[in-house]
């Protein structure tokens, strides 16, 4: 296995000793390699190793960013970043996808109705057959044959989707 080089900044080295030594008091035994790892991402505030693997890779450069594509797709969401209109150009209709498969839960199952719901309060239109299908025919969502379920395709999303993300979540007040 590659070994993967991850910086860690620890604001309150103390905080971070206490809930360590918390975590090794409660284990009844000596902790794996994957075990120490996970004690050390919650001790620095993470939800696990993974999440801080996830939080801390590198972001890509911003001249690799698509600004004017996210530009362009931030326009079709407002203010609370719910899509407003489908584009017409398929070049956009990629990356509003993402946006919504990024609100998805990881790992869940969405049963028909839910995944209905969830896709007329995420886009104002009211064509969420249109979204489903279109997440469905890119890959970024699978659902079984019988049309019951539907759960998000874990894989890498663009680089402009965090940009985008950025641009249409709502920032609190």
């Amino acid at each position: 296995m590659s070994r993967q080089i991850l910086s860690l900044t620890i604001a309150d080295l103390s905080a971070f000793a206490k809930s360590l030594r918390e975590q090794i008091t409660r284990l009844d035994e000596k902790p794996s390699h994957v075990d120490m790892l996970n004690m050390l991402a919650r001790a620095a505030g993470f939800r696990n190793y993974q999440h801080l693997k996830a939080v801390t890779e590198e972001a890509p450069p911003a001249d690799l960013i698509d600004l004017k594509l996210v530009e362009k797709v931030g326009r079709h969401f407002d203010a609370d970043g719910v899509l407003l209109r489908w584009p017409s150009k398929n070049s956009l209709q990629p990356l509003c996808l993402w946006a919504l498969w990024a609100r998805m839960e990881p790992g869940r199952d969405y049963a028909d109705r839910e995944n209905t719901e969830l896709l007329n309060a995420w886009a104002s239109f009211g064509d969420h057959a249109l979204l489903r299908r279109a997440m469905v025919d890119m890959g970024y969502v699978s659902r079984t044959p019988d049309g019951r379920t539907y759960r998000r395709i874990e894989q890498k999303p663009p680089a402009e989707l965090s940009a985008l993300l950025k641009r249409i979540t709502p920032q609190p007040a």
